[in-house]
Parts: structure tokens; sequence; C-alpha cells
């Protein structure tokens, strides 16, 4: 039996947060694999893809780097809505 390879690392609700992750943690050299389940993303991918739950995979000697990544990366994503709010306040 072979053994699994890929973890499981975080799962996200919209593609396009699923697309960024795997864009910055390929930046620092770790291979991503995207698993989103059903045919929401490909029958309609602005609607209801959009809303669905896809799984980050990266491979197991890559999961802790990968953890640690996951972190920075989603204290950016807090950061940047933090800045949103401020700047739409201001307006």
């Amino acid at each position: 039996m072979n053994e699994l390879t890929w973890e499981l690392l975080e799962e996200i609700n919209g593609r396009f947060e699923a697309e960024m992750l795997k864009s910055f943690l390929e930046a620092e050299g770790i291979p991503v694999q995207l698993i989103q389940e059903g045919a929401g993303h490909t029958v309609y991918p602005l609607n209801i893809g959009a809303l669905s739950v896809v799984q980050v995979f990266v491979p197991k000697n890559n999961f802790a780097e990968a953890q640690s990544l996951l972190e920075e990366f989603q204290k950016g994503v807090e950061f940047e809505a933090i800045e949103d709010r401020e700047d739409t306040e201001e307006d």
C-alpha cells in the first residue's frame, strides 16, 4: 500500500482566497494541490464556486513550514481587512 504523501493544511471558503494562498506558498517553494468537491466551481464559477470549500494540501515533508507560512498569510489577510475598513471609514 502506498503511503500518503500529501497532508491537509487548511480548508478555505472560496476559490479566490485558496488561489492566493497557493500562490503565496508556491512562491516560498512549497508545492500545493487544491481540491474543491462538487460541480459548482465548474458550472457556476462566479456564484456557487466562490462560496464552496476548497481544501489546501501540501507535501507532508513541507507541512511544518507551510503551517508557519499559513499563519503569516492569515495575519496579512487580517491586516489588509483592517486597513480596508479604516480607509472606508475615512471616506
